[in-house]
């Protein structure tokens, strides 16, 4: 018999793979594409460039006052005078050593979460779910061990910012997953109670949940039974990223296959752990982009508490733009608030491609 030869896998031509075959694809395929791609990048160039100037190379570093800003470029000056404001708000100079503290230690959980290697990794995020909060709750609040009450109202900054994401995270994603669920069940009366909660909270906008939560709520209790503004702002927050939470996961249950299902009930499985084993683990991991961008959503929402008389990092940026001593300067402002919001949800989105990419077992095509 003949035999046949096989010749081993060679490489592409370099010509249709790389950086240099994707421009003359995209931005140089004919004489059309060639000239507007200069004309753009001539104009990009200049734009960077502009930004650049003012930004870095005329910009102004050092100083107290306003009179230490030139016009040529970007007042940093202003940013640093401001910068305690900018991540604590109003809170006391004497006990600023609690809100870092806070930043310090949720800075460490979450590279510890983050590291694949990390001992105990499990218990660190039990940790991080059931205690954390209640210690830092107890160090920022005060009134134990000795520390002096430190009244929410003088939270502010990027302080209020990620105390309000990191509860309406935490809490909204495991509630979110129980109606995903109950409006799965085949018993009635769950199913329409979760669909009436969820349908209600997704039908009406943060910023009317914020108010009911802070002006109307109130009215509906007793004199004596008053709550903490930012109690009753993290309360509305949560319900509302729950119903958008429980849409995302249900958007996965219905992405597994029906034989998942049926081999769990082959097997003998009980509900929660059909559920629990095979189920949700695999809708999760399908719904990891829609999660962390409901997750992004809920960071930047939290602008809104502004309306209810809370200074997060944009509101404490919009009330240092009306100081006389520093008018003229609320771009720098804004700039930096959007640097800090960028920074976060950027990683957020990282973060989520890497996990993306670690879970992948094949679902995608």
């Amino acid at each position: 018999m003949k035999k046949h030869t096989f010749l081993p896998d060679q490489p592409p031509p370099t010509n249709t793979v790389g950086v240099w075959h994707w421009l003359r694809v995209n931005l140089f395929s004919n004489v059309t594409n060639t000239l507007l791609t200069l004309i753009f990048g001539y104009l990009a160039l200049l734009g960077l460039s502009a930004i650049f100037e003012w930004s870095f190379l005329n910009a102004d570093w050092i100083g107290s006052t306003r009179n230490d800003c030139s016009r040529d470029g970007a007042c940093w000056v202003f940013i640093k005078v401001r910068f305690e404001q900018f991540m604590f708000g109003f809170y006391p100079t004497a006990e600023l050593w609690r809100p870092k503290l806070f930043y310090a230690s949720l800075a460490v959980i979450i590279a510890l979460l983050a590291v694949e290697r990390t001992p105990g990794r499990l218990w660190i995020w039990l940790f991080f779910v059931n205690i954390y909060p209640f210690l830092m709750a107890a160090l920022l609040f005060g009134g134990v061990f000795g520390l002096p009450v430190v009244e929410t109202h003088l939270w502010g900054g990027l302080l209020i910012t990620l105390i309000i994401a990191i509860v309406g995270i935490v809490v909204s994603l495991p509630i979110g997953i129980v109606l995903a669920l109950g409006r799965r069940s085949n018993m009635p009366i769950i199913r329409s109670l979760s669909t009436v909660y969820i349908e209600i909270w997704r039908g009406v906008p943060l910023i009317t949940v914020l108010f009911m939560a802070s002006v109307m709520l109130p009215l509906f209790l007793s004199a004596e039974a008053e709550t903490d503004k930012l109690f009753r702002a993290l309360i509305g927050v949560v319900l509302f990223s729950a119903a958008y939470m429980a849409e995302v996961v249900r958007g996965g249950l219905q992405a597994i296959p029906s034989g998942q299902y049926e081999a769990a009930d082959a097997l003998g499985l009980s509900y929660w752990k059909k559920m629990g084993l095979i189920v949700l683990p695999q809708a999760l991991k399908i719904s990891i982009p829609s999660i962390v961008n409901t997750f992004i959503g809920l960071f930047k929402d939290t602008s809104l508490v502004l309306i209810i008389g809370m200074f997060d990092v944009l509101g404490i940026g919009q009330a240092a733009n009306t100081d006389p001593k520093w008018l003229g300067f609320a771009t720098e402002s804004y700039v930096f608030v959007a640097l800090v919001f960028w920074v976060f949800c950027f990683s957020m989105s990282r973060y989520s491609i890497y996990l993306e990419n670690k879970l992948h077992t094949g679902h995608k095509r």
